[in-house]
């Protein structure tokens, strides 16, 4: 049962809940008899919705992304030393080549999933932050949406969502961080942020 018109929604912002509200809708999407799928870039299939989200009927997931973050060499390094070797860095501008073209294979299957008419609902997790760290341009996601079809809902997850996206969107829904136990030191927990 496809949408009658398909919107593109962007869920932004520092705060907790990005992925968590589009996995949320994706369920309320299967529930209506709808088939999604959902394109996590950087990241890894370790996190606890794999396990259950393959399980449904008409739900699709692939990933595209490695086993660490990412920062630049202007960032903050200090903070980020507390992953140990779960990093790379690299200097702005200046993208590790695997990594772009891991990235843009995921695009890749992003463009036929929102063309091609399998799909009601095609999410792509992260793709703000793939943009930030110049991974892949505005533009090749530009292009992804102007090749959508009608019918198609379209969400964009991750922080740093660019501007031109925002114009381009119908919906956008910023989290803000008010408070977060990760101050006082705790660190993501299986089945809350993993």
């Amino acid at each position: 049962m496809p949408f009658e018109k398909g919107y593109t929604q962007i869920y932004t912002g520092n705060g907790k809940g990005k992925t968590t509200s589009a996995i949320g809708l994706a369920i309320r999407a299967l529930g209506a008899g709808m088939k999604v799928m959902m394109i996590q870039f950087m990241k890894d299939p370790v996190y606890s919705e794999h396990k259950i989200l393959s399980q449904f009927e008409g739900m699709t997931l692939k990933t595209f992304g490695k086993p660490f973050f990412i920062v630049y060499d202007d960032e903050n390094l200090e903070k980020a030393k507390k992953w140990e070797r779960k990093i790379v860095v690299f200097k702005k501008g200046n993208p590790p080549k695997d990594y772009v073209e891991l990235i843009h294979n995921g695009l890749q299957v992003a463009k036929r999933a929102v063309s091609n008419g399998e799909y009601d609902l095609v999410i792509l997790d992260e793709i703000n932050v793939v943009l930030y760290y110049e991974l892949a341009s505005v533009e090749e996601v530009e292009d992804i949406l102007k090749s959508k079809k009608d019918n198609v809902e379209v969400v964009l997850t991750g922080r740093y969502a660019n501007e031109k996206l925002i114009k381009l969107a119908d919906l956008v829904t910023e989290m803000k961080e008010i408070k977060h136990y990760y101050q006082q030191g705790v660190m993501s927990r299986k089945g809350i942020e993993e």
